[in-house]
């Protein structure tokens, strides 16, 4: 129920996110080249949408195994050694996650502490910048999912699978190719 309602929580934020910095960018487009002026504010807005769409959009790969990687050398060890080097990438991963964590809170509280403005916007820059943390607190949670699953006995792909996407969508015709 929690994990169904922060998977939710979390796909929202990122679709709201992307629609932010459309209509923004849109709207900055039609403001400059219809009307001949400018939103002061566009640029920060849309900038600081974009940082939170990466830093949730991060865990959000994770939990639905869409990052690239190289898996070559995975491929040819045996599924108990795979099985094995999965669990330690993810614990590997877990510990980078924490360290930037760490340093992240570290600068938003320093910015905080300081009291630094935005440029653009009548906000403290501690607030949009506090999806640092967040995001890589959310993406400590989302590699402990994997982990456990993994820990658990469970297959767990940290990577996506471009060939078997691309297999999926495949169409056995093509049109043109009808004789």
């Amino acid at each position: 129920m929690l994990r169904n309602w922060l998977e939710h929580i979390e796909e929202g934020l990122i679709a709201f996110l992307l629609a932010v910095m459309t209509l923004v960018t849109f709207a900055q487009v039609i403001a400059r080249y219809v009307f001949n002026y400018s939103f002061v504010w566009a640029l920060e807005l849309t900038i600081y949408s974009f940082g939170a769409l990466i830093f949730l959009g991060m865990a959000y790969g994770v939990r639905v195994g869409a990052h690239i990687g190289v898996d070559a050398f995975i491929r040819l060890l045996p599924k108990h050694a795979a099985h094995k080097l999965a669990i330690v990438s993810t614990l590997l991963c877990i510990v980078y996650a924490a360290i930037v964590l760490y340093g992240s809170w570290v600068y938003v509280s320093k910015i905080h502490m300081i009291g630094i403005m935005a440029q653009d916007l009548p906000i403290p820059q501690w607030l949009p910048r506090v999806v640092l943390p967040l995001g890589f607190a959310l993406l400590i949670w989302r590699f402990g999912e994997v982990l456990w699953n993994l820990l658990r006995g469970g297959h767990a792909s940290l990577l996506g699978d471009e060939v078997a996407d691309a297999m999926k969508y495949r169409s056995d015709e093509t049109p043109g190719d009808q004789q």
